[in-house]
């Protein structure tokens, strides 16, 4: 990929203005190509036409690693320093798995690498950390379960093709780990590639409102797995939807807690998820009651009023640290238990430690200085619906202070189950995300002036899939740099939990 002198992205950007058409437009299918009716104005299509001068389509596919790259475990172990050092080797030892689960944990160490790179100049919302396993159901506030990215910790406004970069690398690693044909993998990050550039070309027909009502629901998502996979996979599908509808508020108050003399508590399973008294013995349950208590009444204060209020209505009861995720892993992670009118009517919060997104170095600091806001304003710029229970708190103890975001901990979450996937279930899966993220760029970013930048033919899905083919091998390289340091004591690992 072409290299140079260049700004930093936050401090190259400006804005462009726009001019969308105002004309309705149908809601574009996961198959359309560009709209008959979408037009796309002088100043749109001059800024995509400059970004390809900026950044070339076809030399994206040339990527290798800038000269001065970090270590990648130096770049872990720096992050290490601000977290649970009792949870670090947990991190460690879920990361050394495989490459991919490497990949997942590695945010930081892509970060360096993309902000290496000439950028178009494209800004958009990003997620910051696009992986396949970041996309995900869950319940929207209609009690519709909705597809979409799920994860925001990293976000931070930068150019479009960050996100896709890491999210088509996060493919080709996927396909690997999955034994899927060499010569069958790069066609499935084509297939990524074609979903998101034909997505953004249609989405240029939509009014402003129209777009930011789409959204990606059940019964669409099983109308376009329908449409191409066997009656099996659809039936998959299905199984999954309904085991995601399980996992609820009960299914956490039967799994994660139990009575004890006569009040509701969490259980205790260290380290995975230890009660807060266990952690503060020397502090007293009156005492570390009001201190959390302290923290949710900051954190109510963010929240919409109509949900504040229904917020009030709770009771809290319990407060227990929990390990999440892979790359999360180590960062102060608590749940909380809140009841309403009886034991019977549970609401779990989880309150997440929000530090600054990786990409910061690259991409310019966040305009927001508590972190915990920059995760949720970021969110629902990209979401098509977001919990309704989503806010942010800091709080100010003996170890200073530090950020947070708060959302539900289970509401209908659902997860693609990669390992059981095949080229043809993965690559449906890459459409799916490639449209997804371009909704979600199209929201935030100048969708026609993107779309003009990709064009209609194919040059940026094969030079993406030639970038996700070569980055695949510093991961390998890079994952394989992480167990070598395992094995001689450079860093400890547990792994298996």
């Amino acid at each position: 990929m072409v290299r140079g002198s260049h700004e930093p992205y936050g401090a190259a950007m400006t804005k462009r203005a726009t001019s969308m058409p105002t004309f309705e437009a149908p809601e574009p299918t996961p198959t359309d190509s560009v709209p008959p009716g979408a037009r796309i104005h002088p100043p749109e299509r001059e800024a995509g036409k400059a970004a390809r001068k900026v950044l070339p389509r076809s030399t994206i596919a040339a990527w290798e690693p800038a000269s001065g790259r970090p270590d990648p475990v130096e770049v872990l172990e720096g992050q290490a320093r601000t977290r649970v050092a009792d949870l670090v080797p947990i991190r460690y030892g879920r990361m050394a798995a495989s490459p991919f689960a490497f990949y997942r944990g590695a945010a930081a160490v892509m970060a360096w690498d993309l902000g290496q790179l000439a950028h178009t100049g494209l800004g958009v919302q990003l997620c910051g950390d696009a992986h396949l396993a970041n996309f995900g159901g869950f319940a929207a506030p209609d009690r519709q379960l909705v597809f979409d990215l799920n994860d925001f910790d990293e976000t931070l406004p930068g150019p479009f093709e960050w996100d896709l970069l890491r999210l088509g690398a996060s493919f080709e690693i996927a396909a690997r780990d999955l034994a899927i044909d060499p010569t069958t993998r790069p066609l499935i990050v084509q297939r990524l590639g074609s979903a998101y550039r034909r997505a953004m070309a249609g989405f240029t027909a939509l009014s402003e409102l129209d777009l930011w009502n789409v959204r990606l629901d059940v019964a669409r998502l099983e109308t376009w797995v329908g449409a191409e996979a066997k009656a099996k996979v659809l039936d998959r599908l299905r199984q999954n939807i309904a085991k995601a509808q399980r996992k609820d508020r009960f299914k956490a108050l039967a799994r994660l807690t139990q009575v004890v003399d006569g009040d509701l508590r969490f259980v205790s399973d260290p380290p995975l998820l230890v009660p807060a008294e266990e952690l503060f013995g020397d502090v007293s349950g009156p005492d570390l009651d009001a201190v959390v208590q302290g923290v949710l009444s900051s954190y109510t204060t963010t929240v919409r009023y109509r949900n504040r209020k229904l917020l009030e209505r709770y009771t809290y009861r319990h407060t227990a640290r929990k390990v999440v995720g892979v790359g999360s892993v180590g960062t102060r992670c608590w749940v909380v238990l809140l009841t309403g009118r009886n034991d019977d009517d549970p609401l779990f919060l989880q309150v997440k430690q929000a530090e600054a997104s990786v990409l910061e170095p690259y991409a310019g600091p966040s305009e927001l200085a508590q972190h915990g806001e920059r995760v949720v304003q970021g969110q629902s710029l990209v979401q098509s619906a977001s919990d309704p229970f989503l806010g942010w708190t800091r709080f100010d103890g003996p170890e200073g202070p530090r950020d947070f975001y708060v959302r539900q901990l289970w509401d209908w979450k659902a997860s693609a189950a990669i390992e059981g996937m095949n080229a043809t279930t993965l690559g449906i899966y890459a459409e799916i995300c490639g449209w997804t993220l371009a909704r979600a760029h199209a929201c935030s970013g100048d969708r026609a002036a993107i779309a003009t930048y990709l064009g209609s033919g194919d040059t940026f899905d094969r030079a993406l899939a030639s970038f996700a083919a070569a980055y695949a091998d510093q991961n390998e390289r890079d994952h394989a740099a992480l167990v070598a340091a395992i094995g001689d004591g450079r860093v400890v690992a547990r792994s298996g939990i």
